[in-house]
């Protein structure tokens, strides 16, 4: 996800004169090669030319090195400035405070155990000294030419030492090996403590995990064998360009740092994502509903109708055209109707999980049956969108109504019970912080939950960009699905309270305690057929979550497992090229899904087709193809309409 940078000339094209050499230490050799004749080739390799590591870090101008570095240090000013600036007149006020006061808390809590006895502490000390001690003796070994055996090696899979210095040469390899022994120490450290509840030990994992993220050496030029040839190599031109862009991104985040993960310049909802035709034939203050143009001449009886979550954009269902699961679907003969969430302001403040429900998908059902004169609908929840059906349905089921012939739920969750590393956030402390500062601005900025999703896989979302950006000096490649994810959306107040309180906190909704409207539901008297997509890698909804929460439908459910994560795995069209897979196997029971998995069947590609094949059994009637509005209602504007377009 690189671009190639501008660069300087080699230093041997120096008008200046000013060329100094460095030249790196040199590469230890594998064991097996008995380097005992290799010390005489300290300065070339085995036929007399440069090593490649020599060749790398090249020849060093002085004059533009320090010219580079001088611009470096006054861009790390602007960007210093432009964090200070909205915080010193009073625009920004940082939220650090609670989330620092909840990892000194935690933390305290795992290390009270090991230094509250005299043996655990010098256990402590025994065991991650031993390891230093074994690898002091490994370098030495190697480094007077006689075999040695690395003390821990970095998973294969772990990008961050892909790079060939890391193993090659010694310097980084002991780096490397040094910093793995810690994490792994630490990690034990909150693994073997003690008397820790789980939500505590889960808690101190996550922010053991954050800390060992953020100072791992491939985050540092002095430490990654790659930013060093890098740097050398540009003469610090990439520092200068990546100081820059760390300026430009922190103007941008109004005082925060808002990571950029791709060239946003390359893309523009309207323009070349989010293509499907459609027209906005209805919008309140919370949702615009877009009618799709139909395809086909003959489309099926029963319309569809999307609900996507409120705290992301609908397009990522309408990416590109090859990728879009709306355009797949109008092509096969649904009338699809899509709810786009506005992005709310402090207006908004008091909207609350029951008008999102009121005015999202009942609405919508209302308009789809003045359009199409059907009452029933097939529908479709995305994350916390098939949280929001799901109490839908439960709602209806209540009042004895019957609007709903089907519902698909992707990667969403109806019990908590093992939500994942989110629910790190919603103790009784983080939520009244967090409740605070929404009532003080009416709602949470976007920039909050995006960062929090990425945190949680901040080796993929968060590290890589920062080292790609901001010390490489490259822009990150311009990636649609990485660009949607940049575009998150706020949450009203009141609205994001109830979800947080009764979902993650309390998991009212399959205990049967959570009321809305002033009825109380059971997710038990939901018998319409549900198609339970989860997806195996997914960090939000974990495929455990769904597979527990299927359990508490009263009707049948076909659980689904999709290769890949939260938007890979859903949003996986067929094609010629295979990219994931997805499994079909029992009743879903339990909570284990290794389990569920071994009588389960592999199949190769998209599970859209599967989906499709499911909803054919319900129902295939079909009537001819539907204009928007039906008469009924005039098109507001075209799709994807301007509730979308609204950015943070």
């Amino acid at each position: 996800m690189e671009t190639p940078s501008s660069g300087t000339r080699a230093a041997s094209e120096n008008e200046a004169g000013n060329v100094v050499t460095l030249k790196p230490p040199v590469a230890a050799k594998p064991a097996a090669d008995k380097r005992g004749n290799d010390k005489a080739q300290t300065a070339t390799s085995g036929n007399g030319k440069a090593s490649a590591e020599q060749m790398a870090f090249g020849s060093v101008d002085v004059e533009v090195f320090s010219r580079n570095l001088a611009r470096a240090i006054e861009q790390g000013g602007k960007a210093l400035a432009a964090y200070m600036k909205p915080r010193e007149e009073g625009k920004v006020e940082d939220a650090f405070a609670a989330d620092i006061a909840d990892i000194v808390k935690t933390v305290s809590k795992v290390l009270e155990y090991w230094l509250s006895a005299p043996e655990r502490t010098l256990q402590l000390q025994q065991d991650i000294g031993r390891s230093y001690l074994d690898l002091w003796a490994s370098a030495m070994h190697r480094l007077s030419g006689e075999e040695f055996t690395p003390i821990v090696t970095a998973d294969p899979k772990d990008k961050r030492f892909a790079d060939p210095e890391w193993t090659q040469n010694q310097f980084y390899d002991f780096l490397k090996q040094l910093y793995l022994l810690t994490v792994q120490w630490s990690e034990k450290l909150v693994s073997d403590a003690e008397g820790v509840d789980e939500l505590t030990r889960r808690k101190a994992d996550f922010y053991i995990k954050q800390f060992a993220n953020a100072l791992a050496p491939s985050n540092f030029v002095l430490t990654n064998p790659e930013l060093m040839r890098e740097t050398l190599a540009s003469n610090a031109e990439n520092l200068a360009n990546g100081l820059q862009m760390l300026s430009e991104d922190i103007v941008a985040g109004h005082g925060n740092l808002k990571i950029r993960q791709t060239d946003p310049s390359n893309f523009e909802v309207g323009r070349n994502l989010a293509l499907t035709p459609g027209k906005v034939i209805y919008q309140n203050d919370l949702m615009q509903l877009i009618q799709y143009e139909a395809t086909t001449d003959e489309v099926l009886k029963v319309p569809l109708l999307i609900v996507p979550p409120w705290i992301n954009k609908f397009y990522i269902l309408d990416l590109t055209p090859e990728k879009s699961f709306i355009k797949w679907c109008v092509d096969r003969g649904f009338t699809v109707f899509v709810i786009s969430w506005v992005n709310p302001d402090a207006h908004l403040a008091q909207k609350s999980f029951e008008q999102y429900m009121k005015e999202g998908p009942l609405e919508a059902m209302d308009v789809i049956e003045k359009i199409t004169g059907e009452s029933k609908v097939h529908t479709i929840g995305y994350c916390v969108g098939g949280t929001l059906l799901a109490v839908t349905l439960a709602w209806l089921a209540a009042q004895k109504r019957d609007r709903v012939v089907s519902a698909t739920m992707f990667a969403a969750q109806v019990d908590f019970t093992f939500a994942g590393d989110l629910k790190i956030f919603v103790d009784e402390d983080r939520i009244r912080a967090l409740e605070q500062q929404m009532q003080e601005q009416g709602y949470l900025e976007a920039s909050r939950m995006a960062n929090t999703f990425n945190m949680l896989r901040s080796n993929d979302l968060v590290w890589p960009y920062v080292v790609n950006n901001y010390l490489k000096g490259k822009k990150p490649y311009p990636f649609d699905l990485l660009y949607w994810n940049s575009d998150a959306t706020r949450m009203p107040a009141a609205n994001h309270s109830f979800y947080l309180r009764n979902c993650y906190q309390t998991n009212r909704l399959t205990k049967g305690e959570m009321e809305i409207a002033g009825t109380k539901l059971k997710l038990s008297d939901v018998t319409v057929p549900v198609y339970n997509l989860a997806t195996r890698e997914d960090h939000i909804a974990p495929a455990k979550s769904v597979l527990y929460g299927s359990q508490f439908f009263g009707g049948p459910v076909r659980y689904v497992l999709a290769g890949s994560g939260h938007i890979a795995g859903v949003i996986n069209p067929p094609g010629p090229k295979i990219k994931y897979q997805y499994w079909l196997g029992g009743a879903p029971k339990g909570d284990d899904v290794d389990q569920w998995l071994k009588t389960a069947i592999e199949h190769p590609g998209s599970w859209w087709p599967d989906w499709i094949d499911w909803i054919g059994q319900l129902s295939d009637e079909k009537v001819p193809a539907r204009t928007i509005g039906g008469g009924q209602l005039e098109p507001i504007e075209d799709a994807p309409g301007s509730y979308v377009k609204v950015r943070d």
